[in-house]
């Protein structure tokens, strides 16, 4: 008897602990991470609402408002996982565009950042963060008396701070970028003559500012400009 009422103890205590712990309180769920975007290239093409645009277009410009497009797709980054970026291009220029950025998506090529121009103060900003974009109404970097092919919305710039720009009085833009005036097919998100980028701008007709006398390795556009 003794044991039957020992053993009906030990289970009763048994069973106190497991509904004690089963009333105790979930530990608290972090919230859910947003799925990363898909490991492909995706793109989609809209207008562009002007938040978009921001201080990057004014009156004057030589491209009216409706004939720019706000390109989101994704690109790799240094990471080595998938992002989502923005960039507004003339219409025209939709299709080379995303002809040459899925090849680069397909080549594993990285891009620090993809972000609309409305987002910096000016393009040396945009610059200093190593940010790839392309319409901006501005004139050319280091030659203020020009308009830079980008207000025509059909030239993209690529990584600055790993593709610099020396300009004619021989400053280079962005500052933080004089070791990449080392060029090596080592380095990662520069752009070289025969690389997966440059070719892809080439198969679409546009040209590479790195070729200049005074280069501009980030720069390439539709008429070479």
């Amino acid at each position: 008897m003794r044991h039957t009422t020992a053993a009906a103890a030990v289970t009763t205590a048994l069973c106190a602990a497991a509904l004690a712990c089963s009333t105790q309180a979930a530990p608290p769920r972090s919230p859910a991470r947003p799925p990363d975007p898909p490991a492909r290239f995706a793109a989609r093409v809209t207008t562009v609402p002007q938040e978009k645009l921001g201080a990057s277009y004014r009156v004057g410009c030589p491209v009216p408002p409706e004939r720019l497009r706000l390109i989101r797709m994704n690109h790799r980054g240094f990471d080595g996982r998938t992002h989502v970026g923005e960039m507004v291009v003339h219409e025209n220029a939709v299709r080379p565009v995303l002809r040459v950025f899925e090849r680069a998506f397909e080549a594993r090529f990285p891009i620090r950042r993809m972000r609309v121009m409305a987002e910096y103060r000016d393009d040396a900003e945009a610059m200093a963060d190593d940010n790839t974009s392309a319409f901006n109404c501005r004139p050319v970097t280091g030659d203020p008396r020009r308009l830079s092919q980008h207000a025509w919305g059909d030239a993209v710039d690529i990584n600055p701070a790993e593709n610099p720009y020396v300009d004619i009085h021989g400053v280079v833009h962005p500052p933080n970028a004089h070791a990449h005036l080392r060029r090596s097919v080592a380095r990662p998100g520069q752009i070289h003559r025969d690389d997966a980028v440059s070719a892809a701008f080439r198969e679409v007709g546009w040209q590479w500012g790195g070729r200049w006398a005074n280069p501009d390795y980030q720069h390439f556009s539709a008429n070479g400009e």
